[in-house]
């Protein structure tokens, strides 16, 4: 049995007894046994948010809940960093453009074959039922904005692409989650929910499509099988 923090505030506030006195420690016993009477008997309480990697916090198996399990239980999980890993990755095919790009927008090289990955799986010629093209699946709309004129050319889409990521990255302070939530369901719906960090996302994460919730996990969990 674990007693929760609020009973155990509870505990901590009773007066102290004299543990000589007979009559003072049966009453303590008492206020003890009641305690966890309550605590066996409360319905479930929120508990306290649990550290799930370095410099990201989560409340208690939230994430999980919404994005269902992964091979690999926390890989896709942010960590501290994740946004600014300049380290080496497995190589890809179009790896020397993937590389140009992130260092000149400077976007992890990890990122952007993560986000191909799942867009894509690498295949250039990729059309989505919403009409999104080419190795990072942009809008019609969207890659006119970000100067690509043919989204099936794969320098021009992964230019436009990791220019598109770091615009991203910008606008929501580099944290990962609301970067991947915004390139899948649009900036300004995830901005419309009033998050500041990842951590506030993921509270109302069920307020996003359900397939953006899986896009969030997708993408984490294909940057780590990326990095070295």
């Amino acid at each position: 049995m674990q007693i929760d923090s609020i009973s155990w505030k509870q505990m901590t506030d009773v007066p102290q007894v004299n543990t000589n006195s007979t009559g003072s420690a049966a009453g303590f016993v008492d206020v003890l046994s009641s305690l966890i009477q309550e605590e066996a008997s409360s319905q479930p309480v929120e508990r306290s948010i649990t550290q799930l990697a370095p410099g990201v916090t989560f409340k208690d198996g939230l994430l999980w809940q919404q994005l269902g399990a992964v091979q690999e239980s926390n890989s896709y999980y942010p960590v501290e960093g994740a946004l600014n890993d300049t380290g080496a990755t497995k190589p890809t095919t179009f790896e020397e453009l993937i590389t140009s790009a992130g260092e000149r927008y400077g976007v992890p090289v990890s990122l952007i074959k993560a986000v191909i990955d799942a867009e894509s799986s690498f295949d250039p010629n990729a059309v989505s039922s919403a009409g999104a093209k080419g190795l990072m699946q942009l809008m019609d709309g969207t890659a006119r904005g970000l100067g690509v004129s043919n989204p099936f050319d794969p320098a021009q889409n992964i230019e436009g692409g990791t220019k598109y990521l770091s615009s991203l990255i910008q606008r929501f302070g580099g944290e990962l989650a609301m970067v991947l939530a915004a390139y899948n369901a649009g900036p300004t719906r995830v901005a419309g929910l009033g998050a500041s960090s990842d951590e506030e996302l993921m509270s109302m994460v069920h307020m996003l499509p359900e397939e953006t919730q899986a896009y969030i996990g997708k993408v984490m969990n294909a940057q780590s099988k990326y990095s070295l």
